[in-house]
């Protein structure tokens, strides 16, 4: 059963897409709508900050040598240390290096709709489900997340439960073409997939960075997704098929949406 109390729904437009908000459980509505509006600015302000289309933002000026990494704000600081870390983590298959410069695109949308959800749930709310462009977090419960079948325009491959917060993230060329390149080669990944799914525990910033990463692994993901604590993953082929780590079946809805 849902969490008592009344909903809130919101979409808001920024970073180059929707970001869609719903919220349950909300007891102390003006508390709640609050949090809801300093979230919606978070992501705002992520955007200002990250955006490689925006001659002003921190990382357009960092690759410029217009300023050093310790003149920038602390978000900057925060995030690609967060993506150092994704990048020894996955032996470089994800990464934020390009022609001399730093992208972190890759990771700040997870990592805005991390931290926007959680802020969100810290003002009140049971339960909180943030869809920004298919990176999704999930705290509290029940929830329930389609994973579209990239092969297939408008029908589901599968659908995750979540009962406590959940982190979830697919990558894949349907949507906007081949956008995930191997990094060690520049060309499409070796081996493709139709797209690859990650939940996680931990949250979607690690989930979007590890869909990432292993998109670009092709064949090479599964193993490395089995090493990962707190991550299971899905993925379908450009044939249809599908594999799904050990322990995927857990998240699993058992009945239909």
């Amino acid at each position: 059963m849902a969490p008592e109390g009344a909903r809130l729904r919101h979409v808001e437009e920024s970073m180059g897409t929707v970001f869609s908000f719903d919220i349950r459980g909300v007891r102390d509505r003006p508390r709640v709508g609050a949090g809801l509006q300093a979230a919606v600015a978070s992501l705002h302000r992520a955007d200002e900050i990250f955006s490689t289309y925006r001659p002003d933002s921190q990382i357009s000026r960092l690759n410029r040598g217009e300023l050093t990494l310790a003149g920038c704000l602390t978000e900057v600081v925060e995030v690609l240390d967060l993506c150092a870390e994704a990048e020894r983590e996955s032996d470089g298959w994800f990464t934020t290096g390009y022609a001399g410069g730093v992208d972190p695109t890759g990771l700040v949308k997870g990592w805005a709709v991390e931290r926007a959800a959680r802020m969100i749930a810290s003002s009140g709310a049971a339960s909180v489900c943030l869809n920004g462009g298919g990176d999704i977090q999930l705290v509290g419960g029940p929830w329930r997340v389609g994973i579209a079948d990239p092969l297939r325009p408008g029908e589901l491959a599968t659908v995750v439960e979540a009962h406590q917060g959940l982190g979830v993230a697919t990558s894949g060329p349907a949507e906007r073409g081949c956008h995930v390149l191997d990094p060690h080669t520049g060309e499409a990944p070796a081996g493709g997939l139709a797209s690859v799914t990650v939940v996680c525990q931990e949250g979607v910033t690690a989930a979007d960075t590890r869909a990432t990463a292993a998109y670009a692994m092709g064949d090479r993901a599964r193993k490395w997704l089995e090493s990962l604590p707190g991550t299971e993953g899905f993925a379908v082929t450009p044939y249809g098929d599908t594999w799904a780590t050990s322990g995927f079946h857990r998240h699993v809805a058992t009945v239909g949406v």
